[in-house]
C-alpha cells in the first residue's frame, strides 16, 4: 500500500504548469532578448525595464485583488490619466501661493491618493450597492475619465510648470543605491500585496467571494464589503502609480494611460489568477508584468516585429492565458 501511494503523493507535490508556465516563459524571453541584442542584459536596460514595469505593476497588484474577488476594472488607465491631469492642475494653481518645494509636491500626492480612493469607492459602490455589472460600470467610468481629462486639457496636453517639473523629477529618476523610487515603491506594494493575499483574513475573503458568493455569505463573509475594499484599494494604487508617473514626463493628455487596463488584466491572468475569481497570486502577477514589459522591450530593441503590434500581442496573450486556464480546469 505504501509503495502504491508513494508515486501519487510525489505527483501531488510537483508544481503545476500554472505555476511553472509563467516562470518558464519569463526565462525564455530573457534568453531570447539576450540572444537578439547584446545590450538587453545591460544594467541600464534592466533598470529601464523594471522602472517601466512599476506603473503597470502597482496597478496590477490591485487588479489581482479585484479579479480574485470576482470583479473587473476596465477604467484604471483612464482613471490614471484623469488623476494625473487633476494633480497637475492643482499643483500649478497652488504654485503662486505655496512656491516650489516639498509641501506642494505633497499636496499633489495627496490629491492623487484621495482622487484614486474616491474613484475606486465610486466604482465599488455602483457595483456592490446598486448591483450593476462590473463590466458595465467600469466601461462607463473609463469613458467618463477619458473625456474629463480631454476636457480639462481642452483637447491638448496639461503640463506641469517647468520649475515644479524640475523639482519633482527625482521622484522618478532618483532612488537609493542606483534603484529608482518607482522600483522601490513597486517592490513594497508587491510585498504587502503578497502578504495580504496569502496570509491575511481579507485575502481569504477575496478568494471565497470570487469562488462562490453564496458559500462565502454562509461562511459569514461580507461579500459587498470585500469587493468594495478591493475597488477602493485598486483606486489608491492607481493614485500611487500616477504619483510615480507624473514626474517622468510632467504632463497628462487624453493618450495618457492608454491600454494600461489591458496590460494590468493581462499581467494578472498570465500570472495564474483565475479570471472568474476564487484564486489570486500576487507574485504571479509580478511575473506577468515582467513578461509583458520584456516583450515590449525586445520589440523596441530589435526589428523582429514592429513595436506598434505590442497591443495586438498582449491581446493574443490574454486569450491564450484564458484558454490555458480553461484547459487546466477541464484536465483536472
Amino acid at each position: 500500500m505504501t509503495d502504491a501511494t508513494q508515486p501519487s503523493s510525489k505527483t501531488r507535490r510537483m508544481p503545476s504548469m500554472s505555476v511553472l508556465g509563467p516562470i518558464l516563459a519569463l526565462v525564455v524571453l530573457i534568453l531570447i532578448g539576450a540572444l537578439l541584442n547584446p545590450n538587453f542584459l545591460s544594467a541600464g536596460n534592466i533598470t529601464n525595464v523594471l522602472a517601466r514595469s512599476a506603473f503597470i505593476g502597482i496597478i496590477a497588484v490591485g487588479m489581482t485583488f479585484v479579479i480574485t474577488a470576482g470583479g473587473l476594472d476596465l477604467s484604471v488607465g483612464s482613471m490614471a490619466a484623469f488623476i494625473a491631469g487633476l494633480m497637475i492642475l492643482v499643483m500649478n494653481a497652488a504654485l503662486p501661493t505655496m512656491g516650489v518645494g516639498v509641501p506642494i509636491i505633497l499636496l499633489g500626492m495627496a490629491v492623487a491618493l484621495v482622487a484614486g480612493l474616491l474613484a475606486g469607492l465610486l466604482n465599488g459602490y455602483l457595483i456592490t450597492a446598486l448591483g450593476i455589472e462590473a463590466f458595465i460600470v467600469t466601461l462607463g467610468s473609463m469613458g467618463i475619465y477619458r473625456s474629463l481629462v480631454t476636457w480639462l486639457a481642452d483637447g491638448g496636453t496639461l503640463s506641469l510648470d517647468f520649475s515644479l517639473r524640475t523639482f519633482y523629477r527625482p521622484v522618478y529618476f532618483d532612488g537609493i543605491l542606483g534603484i529608482s523610487w518607482p522600483i522601490i515603491v513597486f517592490a513594497l506594494v508587491v510585498i504587502i500585496g503578497e502578504i495580504v493575499m496569502s496570509r491575511s483574513v481579507y485575502g481569504r475573503h477575496c478568494a471565497a467571494t470570487g469562488s462562490n458568493e453564496e458559500v462565502a455569505r454562509y461562511s459569514n463573509v461580507s461579500v459587498k464589503r470585500t469587493r468594495l475594499i478591493s475597488y477602493a484599494a485598486l483606486g489608491v494604487l492607481v493614485g500611487i502609480a500616477t504619483i510615480m508617473y507624473v514626474p517622468r514626463l510632467g504632463s497628462a493628455s487624453s493618450s495618457t494611460g492608454v491600454l494600461w487596463e489591458l496590460e494590468a488584466i493581462a499581467a494578472v491572468i498570465i500570472g495564474g489568477t483565475a479570471l472568474k475569481g476564487g484564486f489570486g497570486r500576487v507574485w504571479g502577477t509580478v511575473i506577468g508584468v515582467l513578461i509583458l514589459t520584456l516583450i515590449g522591450n525586445i520589440l523596441n530593441l530589435t526589428d523582429f516585429v514592429s513595436p506598434y503590434l505590442n497591443g495586438a500581442i498582449q491581446g493574443v496573450i490574454i486569450i491564450l492565458a484564458v484558454i490555458l486556464q480553461r484547459e487546466g480546469k477541464s484536465a483536472s
